[in-house]
């Protein structure tokens, strides 16, 4: 149907040219290769060049062209992510996954952005990861690969991602892999040591562990800060006082959880090696009228909303998520554009004093 004339309709909108790199070297009187690196976020450009031209950009809504971008510079742009997939009924992974992997996650994505790269998300659709990343490296052609899911001791991903010579920055440790490879963590031997020597220091000599039977790389570390911190003092783990759970059963954790408040003589503190396990196992511990923190105290690891609102509230270590993506997203700036051979980093967690531990009790 004909409109009228003065309808809206009547006359087509012009559309809005597109802004490329001609038009802003153009206006800024720099070359379109100054420009492209500018916003690249090169660092032979200096640092108020890459403000001004960025300035200019937003102004202009500039918006790269990703096709020619990859092109031009034989990269594609974007980082792959490889997570965890969920599993049902998984403590761990339900806490993990819906609290601090997607605070991780959305970190991550709006540093990578403001650094030019975009963040593809990939869950792991294999035990060992190694299917996964076969997509993301050959199928997605990512430039690196970030691997957050779940590090463990001696993990598969590492020498193939090594063997075909993929950029990668690894969130975890691995400890049979002799070359050099790059990698960031949380201190969890650091904070392990850190809680044990403050409860022995509150007069703490019988202690106990629940842990995961999942051979994981943090599992390993915050053991081994623990036992280190109790050899200090003359002190031992033994072995009856160590409840490992598979990660994915929730009544293996609370038989566990009980099994340790049944021992002579029974740990009047135990450390769990995340925050999920010490809220199960306060709540075992009221079942059998053992009041936290009064006759047993219990640290965390993980620092998730949910401790925070437990009762009592979990003592626990928080892991400075914003502080991982940022290491992260600076590890691979430095990898892919400066071409620099960045240090693996250790990030130091935060102790978070709650109401679960006190005095031991007399």
């Amino acid at each position: 149907m004909k409109q009228p004339p003065g309808h809206p309709r009547a006359a087509k909108q012009p559309r809005r040219p597109r802004v490329g790199l001609k038009e802003l070297s153009a206006e800024l009187g720099l070359s379109v290769s100054t420009v492209s690196r500018a916003l690249a976020g090169y660092a032979d450009i200096s640092a108020r060049t890459r403000a001004r031209v960025r300035r200019l950009a937003a102004r202009r809504g500039y918006v790269p062209s990703r096709a020619g971008r990859a092109l031009a510079s034989g990269h594609s742009g974007t980082i792959g992510l490889l997570v965890p997939r969920p599993a049902r009924h998984d403590m761990w992974t339900s806490t993990y996954s819906g609290a601090l992997l997607g605070d991780f996650v959305m970190a991550l994505s709006a540093g990578l952005y403001a650094a030019g790269r975009d963040l593809v998300v990939t869950p792991a659709t294999d035990h060992r990861g190694t299917d996964t990343l076969h997509h993301v490296v050959g199928g997605i052609q990512a430039d690196a690969v970030v691997v957050a899911d779940r590090t463990l001791i001696d993990d598969a991903r590492i020498p193939f991602l090594l063997d075909r010579q993929v950029p990668f920055v690894l969130y975890g440790r691995v400890l049979h892999e002799r070359r050099p490879h790059l990698w960031f963590d949380t201190d969890g031997a650091a904070a392990f040591a850190e809680a044990t020597r403050m409860l022995i220091a509150l007069g703490h000599r019988h202690f106990g562990l629940l842990t995961f039977s999942t051979p994981l790389d943090f599992v390993h570390f915050r053991r081994q800060g623990m036992e280190a911190a109790l050899r200090e003092h003359g002190l031992h783990l033994p072995k009856t006082a160590v409840a490992a759970v598979d990660q994915v059963d929730e009544h293996q954790v609370t038989r566990a959880a009980a099994r340790l408040l049944h021992l002579e003589p029974r740990p009047t503190a135990i450390l769990c090696i995340a925050d999920a396990l010490a809220i199960r196992l306060i709540q075992v511990a009221a079942q059998f009228s053992i009041q936290v923190p009064r006759d047993l105290s219990v640290v965390g690891f993980d620092n998730v909303p949910v401790a925070g609102h437990a009762d009592p509230g979990i003592t626990t270590f928080d892991q400075h998520i914003d502080a991982a993506a940022t290491t992260a997203t600076t590890l691979l700036t430095r990898l892919l554009d400066e071409n620099a051979t960045p240090e693996p980093a250790l990030i130091k967690p935060a102790f978070i004093p709650r109401g679960s531990h006190a005095h031991a009790p007399s």
